[in-house]
């Protein structure tokens, strides 16, 4: 997961935690609803815990837990009991809780009362702040102490804060309430087979001037803006229906939570990108957030183009080795309102990511292609060059051809590929790679960058330039053959360290090199044998280290765990090379995952073989919904449909595999250029309807940039060029 550094990982949120997200505020509270400061707990909005301690008591008892239930991403229900003074176990008194997130929380308190006399009930919710930012909360440092004062105006509470010139507040109000500084208390009488309710609302203050916005119903219908969001973000999305319905159900979660991680650029509140994930990481980070839109580029390509926007923008203009930015570079993490200084390099964004650069440039060369405006396109090309210059002048610095890493200070993450742990390269006997480290997947990456421009370039007239890349690619895959695969093991290495040396682990990094084309057509069906075997296959998904490796660890965050979206990659590499067995196994095994924790992925899943374990085992701190997560089944779907549109060349590709297991699979209102398209998928066979005038359907495997390079060197001609279509 970006950002996370193992060694200052944050403690589990204790037996049941619930997380509840919307935009980039969330909360996380016990599974009988209360926040606790002696967990990770809390409500956070714009990085900041704004609630540190939420209880709630009847008659001075804290409630029994029940049942926690997530209505919808943003919303959850809370059941509990109130324990009985006399010592007997059933309670008459049954509590309520209804939560909903957006600028802070708004939660609904119902008492009911099974018993046949009235109920004279104390409710009483006991309130703290304690204004830490995320990173305090996370890696449980809790640093600053601010200046608080409490001030009760009726039935409301207001807690304010200063630390050095920083201001900050929360008002925590109910009508009917009576508000003491430390908490907001009822007097009710619940009638016999009756009920009594209250809402309570907290939000946070802009400085000192009062609250940021009322939390509000909108109207009538009892349709709060976050259920009018998700409404909208339904009805630009497919409708899909599926034979197998427990699939169906994994790709309706996926589409909710995806809904959910969606957050605006401060900047540009009509330009929406996809966080990283929740709890811990609701921002903007490259490489998580390149990624997962990029797997969701069916369900709604303008979250591609808007990530890719957004991170142009903010593209590294100087060298500043504490924020690790460097002319070019693609940031790793933008936070929003981080004061403490525990954040990565100490500032808002943090650059130190080896690969969110070249996925930048791959992925741009994708999104490219799914019909939007072409002034919009030319317009981001700059960036594009830009980030392939950072290639050549800072991320390969000897000049070797590789592209690799170093931090550049002592307080930056180690390492800086997706196995982000400080412990996440290793050769086979478990000694840690020393740096620099040019990474297998990295190089796979840098490839397709190259050839995605040697495309763009070719698309556009610029033959030279097009050879160039042509070229550069050509060598590096040359190179990456001969120095990354091991011959004796029959696969590839991981990495090559600082002194040139392969990292001999067996990795699943080597799966995701697949997709990108790197690896030699006659090593493919050596790599599938080796991703397939019973050391790295855990019956669940590709493990991310085999279990006869040094550093395997089933429980461990990147040394033997499972990751989702690992397993997506790998899937569509494997399918690329025409490998569809092994790329249907991984698929199902991930569905069937899916069916233990209600339709949703997690981040990972630790790496115990499925004959030991009949079930996935949870990693304790794994964040649930997380984006490339969330956006695997999509992707595992995508992969097997064979799905792949070019509007600027006027086609849609498909060549569909499905396993007979997942039923017929029936797809409206898929968004395709300036339309709607319907898909229906039977077996391999496909019908499409509603294509915008001018696209073509193709059955068939899709063309890849470096086959189109390849052929148009050889056809030495220029592509027909295809009238312009509206945006994605």
């Amino acid at each position: 997961m970006a950002g996370w550094n193992a060694d200052t990982a944050a403690g589990s949120a204790g037996p049941g935690a619930v997380t509840l997200v919307e935009g980039s505020s969330f909360c996380i509270s016990g599974s009988n609803g209360d926040i606790s400061p002696e967990y990770p707990h809390g409500v956070f909005f714009e990085d900041t815990r704004i609630l540190s301690g939420w209880h709630l008591t009847v008659n001075g008892a804290p409630l029994e837990p029940l049942a926690a239930k997530t209505k919808e991403p943003y919303r959850g229900l809370f059941a509990g009991r109130v324990p009985r003074p006399d010592g007997h176990a059933d309670s008459p008194l049954i509590v309520e809780r209804l939560r909903e997130v957006g600028t802070g929380i708004l939660e609904q308190i119902t008492v009911w009362n099974y018993a046949t006399v009235p109920a004279e009930c104390v409710v009483s919710l006991k309130v703290d702040a304690d204004f830490a930012d995320l990173f305090e909360v996370k890696e449980a440092r809790v640093q600053r102490r601010w200046d608080e004062s409490r001030q009760t105006d009726g039935d409301a509470l207001t807690i304010r804060a200063v630390w050095q010139d920083i201001r900050k507040g929360v008002v925590v109000s109910a009508i009917g309430a009576d508000a003491t500084p430390e908490a907001l208390t009822f007097h009710a009488v619940v009638p016999p087979h009756g009920e009594w309710s209250a809402t309570v609302s907290a939000v946070p203050t802009a400085d000192m001037s009062g609250a940021v916005a009322p939390f509000v119903r909108t109207d009538e219908g009892g349709l709060s803006p976050r259920d009018l969001r998700r409404q909208e973000w339904v009805s630009k999305i497919p409708m899909l229906r599926m034979g197998n319905r427990s699939i169906e159900r994994t790709l309706r979660r996926s589409y909710d939570d995806l809904g959910a991680l969606r957050i605006e650029d401060p900047d540009h509140p009509d330009r929406i990108v996809v966080a990283a994930g929740a709890p811990w990481f609701m921002a903007l980070f490259g490489r998580d957030s390149l990624w997962a839109s990029l797997m969701a580029l069916p369900v709604d390509p303008s979250l591609a183009f808007g990530t890719i926007q957004t991170l142009a923008e903010r593209q590294g203009s100087v060298v500043d080795v504490m924020s690790e930015e460097e002319p070019g570079k693609i940031l790793h993490e933008v936070r929003l309102d981080v004061s403490s200084g525990l954040a990565l390099g100490g500032k808002s964004a943090y650059y130190g990511s080896v690969d969110a650069t070249p996925l930048f440039v791959a992925l741009f060369g994708e999104v490219s292609r799914w019909g939007f405006a072409a002034e919009t396109i030319s317009a981001l090309l700059p960036h594009v060059d830009r980030a392939l210059d950072w290639i050549r002048d800072y991320g390969d610095k000897d000049g070797d051809g590789f592209v690799e890493y170093e931090r550049l200070n002592d307080t930056g993450l180690i390492n800086q590929g997706w196995k982000d742990s400080w412990d996440g390269i290793n050769f086979a006997d478990g000694t840690l790679a020393e740096p620099p480290i040019a990474l297998c997947e990295v190089q796979a990456y840098v490839y397709s960058a190259y050839m995605a421009r040697s495309w763009i370039a070719y698309d556009a007239g610029d033959v030279a330039l097009s050879a160039e890349y042509r070229e550069r690619g050509a060598q590096l895959k040359r190179q990456f053959n001969e120095q990354f695969w091991l011959p004796d093991r029959g696969y590839y290495a991981i990495a090559l360290d600082g002194r040139k040396r392969p990292v001999d682990a067996c990795a699943s990094n080597m799966g995701q090199c697949l997709l990108f084309g790197i690896v030699d057509a006659d090593k493919a069906p050596l790599v599938a044998e080796r991703l397939m075997s019973p050391e790295m296959f855990s019956g669940w998904g590709v493990r991310t280290l085999a279990t006869n490796m040094g550093a395997y660890n089933p429980a461990s965050y990147h040394n033997g765990s499972v990751w989702p979206h690992d397993n997506a990659i790998i899937a569509a590499g494997l399918l690329r090379y025409g490998l569809v067995e092994q790329a249907q196994r991984i698929s199902t095994a991930l569905f069937e995952a899916a069916e233990y924790s209600e339709g949703r992925l997690p981040e990972l899943f630790c790496g115990f073989s499925r004959e030991h374990f009949d079930e996935p085992v949870p990693y304790p701190t794994a964040c649930s919904p997380q984006a490339w997560a969330a956006t695997t089944p999509i992707q595992l779907v995508k992969g097997l449909m064979g799905y792949y549109a070019d509007v600027a060349r006027g086609g849609l590709w498909m060549d569909p595999v499905l396993p007979e297991s997942y039923g017929h699979l029936h797809i409206s209102n898929a968004p395709m250029a300036n339309s709607r398209i319907t898909i229906d998928i039977s077996g391999s066979d496909a019908t499409v309807q509603g294509l915008p005038e001018g696209m073509l359907f193709h059955h068939g495997p899709r063309p890849w940039a470096s086959d189109l390079v390849e052929k148009a060197n050889h056809a030495g001609d220029r592509p027909r060029p295809v009238p312009p279509m509206g945006a994605g």
